[in-house]
C-alpha cells in the first residue's frame, strides 16, 4: 500500500472514535485518513430519516467532528447517493482503500453490493467491518441452517456461540491527508427544526455523543443494572438504561455494553441476565430484517394480509397527541413527543391500544415512531409493531390485548408517570387515576378534573374493543 493515498473511514451508524476497528484498521495502517459521513437520504426510499432522528444526528455529527479535531482531524460530511459520493471521494484524493462497518437494512445492504461491484477490478481496496451488532446474522441459524424465527432458542444460539471480542480503544492519532476535499456545512443539511422549534424537550432529555454514551453506559452498569430485572417495566421509576439512541446511532456499540455489564456481573444472572436479554432483542430484530427484508412493509404472518383494518383519523391524531382518554397511553405518547423516547413497557401499551383498541393498521404506529423516536431503528420498530399485531415472528397471540387501566394500575400503581405527563390529572387519587372516568363527580371537581373539557372521555369503550378485535381475528383465523 502507499501511504500517501489515504483510506476513507466511511461512518454510517458508527458515530463514535473507541471500539470503532474500521476506523482504528485505518489508522494503524499508516496512511492518511479522510473521514466521511454522507447523507443518503435517497436511497432507503419511505424510510427516509425521521425528524427526531434528524435531530439527534446533526448533534451527534457535531459531537463526532470535535472528537476528531481532537486528534487533528475532521469530517468530512457529504450529502448525496453513497455509491457516488464514495466514487467522488476516491476521485478528489484518489485513496487506496474505503473503509466502514456493516449495514443491515434492505437499502444498506444493497449499497454495499454496489460498493463492491464498482471498485472490484480497481485498485481501491473495500473493506467492510463489524461492529453494530454481537452476533453477525450468517453467524447464527439453526441446526437446520436457517434463519431463527423465535427469539428464545435464537439467544440460547447467541449464548452458545463465540462470545463478543473485548473492545478496543479509540485511535491515538489520525494521520492527515495533504489536502482535504470538500465538506458541506452541517448547518445547511437543516436537520434542526426551525418553525416551530418543536425540540425542547429533546434537548432537556439528551446529551449526545460517544462521551455521553459511555457516562450513560457506566451509570446505568454501576448504579441500576442489578434492580433491572424487578424495574424494567416500571416506567414511573428510573430502572432502564436509555441506551438505545446510542446504540442505534453506533455512539456506543453492543460490545461494550456486553462487556461493560458483564465487569461488573461477571456470572450474568439476575438484572444482568435480563438485561442483556434485552440486547439480545436488539439481535434478533436484526437478524430478521437481514433474512426477511419486508419486515417493516408487510405481516411476517401472510394471513395478517387479510385483516380487516380500520381507517379513523380522528382516532389516529387522538393517539398520536396523547389525547384518547386513557392515561397511561396519552402518558406514553406525551413523553414520547417531548423526548423523542418512550419507556419499553408502555411501548407495548399504546401500540395495543392503536392496534386492537382502534383497529389501525399496525404500520400507522411504526411510521408515527420512526418520525417521532431518537431511537427508530428499522428493525427494532418493525419487529416490535408487528410482535404487537400478533403478525409477526415469535408474535405476542393476538387475543393478547392490553388493557390501558390494569396495567396503568399494575405498573405505575401511585401515577407518578401518569403525574408527569399528563399533568391536568396530578391532582387525582392512585386510586382513580388510570381511569377518571371512575372517579366521582365531588373528587374531579376537587382536582379540577372536567371530563371532556380538561381532559378528553376515553375515545373508545375497552370492554367493547377488545371484543370488536377478537371478533376481526376470527376471521382471518377461520379464514387461513
Amino acid at each position: 500500500m502507499n501511504e500517501t493515498r489515504p483510506i476513507i473511514h466511511w461512518f454510517r451508524q458508527d458515530l463514535r472514535l473507541s471500539d470503532n476497528r474500521a476506523l482504528s484498521a485505518a489508522a494503524s495502517a499508516g496512511a492518511p485518513v479522510v473521514p466521511l459521513y454522507i447523507f443518503d437520504d435517497e436511497t432507503s426510499g419511505h424510510w427516509r430519516i425521521g425528524g427526531a432522528s434528524r435531530w439527534w444526528l446533526h448533534n451527534s455529527l457535531d459531537a463526532l467532528d470535535r472528537a476528531l479535531r481532537e486528534l487533528r482531524s475532521r469530517l468530512v460530511l457529504r450529502r448525496g447517493p453513497a455509491l457516488r459520493v464514495l466514487q467522488e471521494i476516491v476521485k478528489e484524493t484518489n485513496a487506496c482503500a474505503i473503509h466502514f462497518p456493516r449495514g443491515y437494512e434492505p437499502f444498506a445492504l444493497n449499497v454495499e453490493a454496489e460498493l463492491n461491484r464498482t471498485f472490484v477490478s480497481t485498485d481501491v481496496a473495500v473493506k467492510r467491518f463489524s461492529g453494530t451488532l454481537l452476533f453477525e446474522p450468517e453467524q447464527i441459524a439453526t441446526k437446520a441452517g436457517e434463519p431463527f424465527r423465535v427469539f428464545t432458542p435464537f439467544w440460547r444460539a447467541c449464548l452458545n456461540a463465540t462470545p463478543p471480542a473485548k473492545p478496543i480503544g479509540k485511535p491515538k492519532g489520525l494521520r492527515t491527508p495533504a489536502a482535504w476535499p470538500r465538506s458541506d456545512m452541517l448547518g445547511d443539511w437543516k436537520l434542526l427544526p426551525m418553525r416551530p422549534d418543536w425540540a425542547v424537550g429533546l434537548r432537556e432529555s439528551w446529551r449526545i455523543g460517544d462521551l455521553a454514551a459511555q457516562k450513560r453506559l457506566f451509570e446505568f452498569a454501576d448504579q441500576a443494572v442489578q434492580a433491572y430485572g424487578e424495574k424494567r417495566d416500571r416506567p414511573d421509576e428510573d430502572g432502564t438504561s436509555r441506551l438505545s439512541p446510542y446504540l442505534h446511532w453506533g455512539e456506543i456499540s453492543p460490545n461494550q455494553v456486553w462487556h461493560a455489564i458483564l465487569t461488573r456481573e461477571p456470572d450474568g444472572t439476575g438484572g444482568a441476565a435480563s438485561f442483556l436479554r434485552e440486547v439480545g432483542w436488539r439481535e434478533f430484530c436484526a437478524h430478521l430484517l437481514f433474512h426477511f427484508p419486508d419486515l417493516p412493509n408487510k405481516p411476517f404472518r401472510t394471513e395478517f394480509v387479510r385483516f380487516a383494518w380500520r381507517q379513523d383519523n380522528d382516532a389516529l391524531k387522538a393517539w398520536q397527541r396523547g389525547r384518547t382518554g386513557y392515561p397511561i397511553v396519552d402518558a406514553g405518547m406525551r413523553q414520547l413527543w417531548h423526548t423523542g423516547w418512550m419507556h419499553n413497557r408502555v411501548r407495548m401499551i399504546v401500540a395495543s391500544f392503536l392496534i386492537k383498541d382502534l383497529l389501525i393498521p399496525w404500520q400507522e404506529g411504526e411510521t408515527w415512531f420512526w418520525d417521532t423516536l431518537v431511537d427508530a431503528d428499522l428493525a427494532n420498530n418493525a419487529a416490535g409493531w408487528q410482535w404487537v399485531a400478533g403478525s409477526g415472528a415469535d408474535a405476542a397471540p393476538y387475543f393478547r390485548i392490553f388493557n390501558p387501566v390494569k396495567q396503568g394500575m399494575t405498573f405505575d400503581p401511585m401515577g407518578d408517570y401518569v403525574r408527569q405527563w399528563v399533568p391536568e390529572l396530578k391532582e387525582l387519587s392512585a386510586a382513580n387515576i388510570q381511569a377518571p372516568w371512575m372517579a366521582s363527580p365531588s373528587e374531579l371537581a376537587a382536582a379540577g378534573v372536567r371530563l371532556g373539557e380538561t381532559y378528553p372521555l376515553p375515545i373508545v369503550d375497552h370492554t367493547k374493543a377488545r371484543a370488536r378485535a377478537l371478533a376481526a381475528f376470527e376471521v382471518i383465523k377461520k379464514s387461513k
